[in-house]
């Protein structure tokens, strides 16, 4: 069915300024802006038309005028809204964070792991919010992993300053910050399903699995017994869209959100233009290498790691927030 110019109007979310105005070029296909008259208010009001010839339709080149159709049908459609999902939050875990200075020293003792550092600095004490009515099975992994204390002396591997940090890497070397899973954790039908990826990373302190950013090695990947458990917090100030719909958003932060900030403050390694030249180049010839130097690009530069981690039992365990992502 084709569409007049006035419900082009009505559903086409562009306003234009009364400064911009569209103009036909006389030697070509194509249409431009072009200032018109001078604002001598010195104000600049968006003033929609209330209609627009359709000769202006017709000034435009095939694949500009296909490209603002698919836009509209984008922006008109029924996206799924987050408010209808229950966010009820059934679960508090806490896990305290500190930072190890003597982490890179020489003398420190061979196969040491985080959780015995001698001069542990504390930064503070995050509390999260699981919904768990929403998200059973990933809830209940975490709150497992927790409980079994299995992310204690785990490292903040990843930091992305105005976006998110990461922690629980899974491996076998526990003196490197990486995360061994207790046996009986659930096999997570969750991360296939599409209904679990609805909630967006929309604010600071969301608290979400790590799928599409996870940097487990392929060999651990491919085990029959794996179980991911690596997750990632927002850390804001702002929205975290490239996020979603790649990571399952199973809680947020509800107490500690200074330590969220503190944490974000650190800064990271951020390899040179040549090194990154040569890490493509080796990446692209199969050198196996390239993959484990990128392993260290974006950690944080002080040894941030969860000191302690569990469960806080209250006696009303339930709560709605009033708005969560």
């Amino acid at each position: 069915m084709a569409l007049t110019s006035s419900n082009i109007i009505a559903s086409s979310p562009t306003v234009y300024p009364t400064y911009l105005s569209l103009h036909h070029h006389p030697n070509g296909h194509h249409a431009s802006f072009h200032p018109s008259r001078t604002n001598h208010d010195n104000t600049h009001k968006c003033i929609q038309s209330s209609k627009i010839p359709r000769r202006c339709f017709f000034s435009l080149p095939a694949s500009s005028l296909l490209l603002h159709t698919y836009s509209l049908a984008v922006d008109g459609r029924n996206t799924p809204s987050t408010s209808t999902l229950d966010t009820t939050v059934t679960d508090r875990i806490f896990m305290d964070f500190s930072v190890c200075p003597s982490y890179f020293r020489s003398d420190r003792p061979l196969g040491a792991v985080l959780s015995s550092c001698p001069d542990s600095q504390p930064v503070g004490r995050v509390v999260f919010g699981l919904y768990g009515r929403l998200l059973p099975i990933t809830t209940a992994n975490f709150k497992a992993m927790c409980t079994a204390a299995a992310y204690r002396g785990t490292l903040v591997h990843k930091l992305f300053p105005g976006q998110f940090f990461a922690a629980g890497r899974q491996g076998s070397r526990r003196e490197k910050g990486e995360v061994q899973p207790p046996s009986g954790l659930i096999r997570n039908s969750e991360i296939i399903n599409p209904k679990a990826f609805k909630l967006r990373h929309a604010r600071p302190g969301t608290l979400s699995l790590c799928l599409g950013q996870n940097d487990d090695d392929d060999e651990i990947k491919l085990s029959p017994n794996y179980h991911n458990v690596e997750f990632l917090v927002t850390t804001g100030p702002g929205p975290c869209p490239e996020l979603d719909g790649q990571n399952i958003v199973f809680g947020t932060v509800l107490e500690g959100m200074d330590v969220i900030a503190s944490i974000a403050t650190i800064p990271t390694y951020k390899p040179a233009e040549r090194i990154r030249f040569f890490n493509d180049f080796a990446q692209w010839i199969g050198d196996e290498r390239a993959q484990t130097a990128r392993t260290m690009w974006d950690r944080p530069l002080k040894t941030v790691y969860i000191s302690d981690c569990g469960e806080l039992k209250v006696t009303k365990q339930s709560i709605s927030p009033p708005s969560l992502p």
